[in-house]
C-alpha cells in the first residue's frame, strides 16, 4: 500500500457514519470533541462553521470543511432559508497517529474547486446522489464512498498545506526522491533496509539521503522505519491470529526474541499482552456504522 493508504488504514476503526441534514433558519448545533475526523459539505444555502480559537468560516454550496482531529465546533444556518449539508465522521485511533496527520491543521476549509479537485467534487456528488435515493446495496456503497471521500479530503489538505510549507509530510509525499523511499518502506517493511540501501533506492548518496529525509519527515530514516514496523506489528496483533513469530517476520524482525524486545520497549507491554488487551477493543469498535438522513 502507499503511504497515505497505510496511514489511514492503521488508524481507521469501525465504519464511517454520515447524514444529510436539513437546517431551518434558526438551526444551530454544537458538536463536541470526537475521537476521529469529521467533515461537512454544504449542498443548499450557507452554513457558518466556528472552530477552534473562534475561527469562523461560511460554507456555500459545494464548499467542504474537514476537522482532522474531531475538534469541537459549532454549526449555524447562515441564511434565511432552509440549508442542507452532508456530514460524516470517521473514527480514528488517536493513541498512535501516523505523523502525516501532525501536519494537518485543526480545521481545513476546501472551497468548491471542480477545476482543482475534480475527484473530490465527484465523490461528493456520488454521496449526495446515493443519500437522496433509496437504492439497493446502499449499505455497502455508502461506507465505501465515505472512505473514498476521506482520502480525497486529506489529499486536498496536503496539497493546500504543501503550498505553505518548505518541509513536512505534505512536502515529503510530493518529493519524488523521499516519496520513493517511503513507498519502499511501506511496501516492503520486512526488507533489511539500511540508510545506504534506502538512499540508493531513492537515487541519493547515504549522507545526502539522510539529511533530506530527516529535514522533510522530521525523523531519521531508520527511526521512522522502526516506528512503522512496530505500528504494522500492532495492527497485525489487533486484527489477525498470526503467531508472534509470523508477526515478527512480517514486521522486519529476524527473530521473535528481537521483535519481543523491540515491541515491549516501544509499547511498554509484551506483544502477547497487547494482543489480549486490544483485540477485544478493536472488535467492538469495528461494529456497523450509521448512515441516515436527518430531518
Amino acid at each position: 500500500m502507499d503511504v497515505l493508504s497505510d496511514a489511514i488504514s492503521t488508524m481507521r476503526v469501525g465504519r464511517p457514519s454520515m447524514s444529510l441534514t436539513a437546517a431551518d433558519p434558526s438551526w444551530e448545533m454544537k458538536v463536541q470533541t470526537f475521537e476521529g475526523a469529521r467533515f461537512y459539505v454544504v449542498t443548499t444555502g450557507d452554513i457558518r462553521v466556528t472552530g477552534p480559537d473562534e475561527q469562523a468560516i461560511t460554507l456555500e454550496p459545494g464548499d467542504a470543511v474537514l476537522f482532522p482531529y474531531g475538534t469541537a465546533h459549532t454549526l449555524v444556518n447562515a441564511t434565511d432559508d432552509t440549508a442542507q449539508f452532508l456530514s460524516g465522521a470517521y473514527q480514528l485511533d488517536q493513541v498512535r497517529p501516523h505523523p502525516l496527520f501532525h501536519n494537518l491543521p485543526d480545521l481545513v476549509s476546501l472551497p468548491a474547486r471542480a477545476d482543482r479537485y475534480p475527484s473530490l467534487q465527484a465523490s461528493i456528488d456520488l454521496l449526495r446522489s446515493e443519500l437522496g435515493e433509496q437504492m439497493y446495496g446502499r449499505d455497502l456503497v455508502l461506507p465505501a464512498l465515505l472512505d473514498v471521500l476521506l482520502v480525497h479530503l486529506i489529499r486536498a489538505c496536503l496539497v493546500e498545506s504543501a503550498g505553505l510549507k518548505a518541509t513536512g509530510w505534505c512536502v515529503a509525499l510530493d518529493d519524488e526522491v523521499i516519496a520513493r523511499s517511503l513507498r519502499a518502506m511501506h511496501e516492503r517493511p520486512a526488507d533489511q533496509w539500511t540508510v545506504e540501501s534506502l538512499g540508493a533506492h531513492a537515487g541519493l548518496s547515504r549522507a545526502a539521503f539522510a539529511r533530506r529525509f530527516t529535514a522533510m519527515v522530521g525523523q531519521p530514516p531508520l527511526t521512522y522505519l522502526t516506528w512503522w514496523r512496530l505500528t504494522t506489528a500492532a495492527r497485525l496483533l489487533q486484527t489477525t491470529d498470526a503467531p508472534l513469530s509470523a508477526v515478527a517476520q512480517r514486521s522486519g524482525y529476524g527473530s521473535a526474541y528481537a521483535f519481543a524486545n523491540a515491541f515491549k520497549r516501544e509499547y511498554g507491554i509484551s506483544a502477547g499482552r497487547y494482543r489480549q488487551q486490544h483485540r477485544t477493543d478493536h472488535q467492538q469498535l469495528s461494529g456497523p456504522g450509521d448512515q441516515r438522513n436527518s430531518p
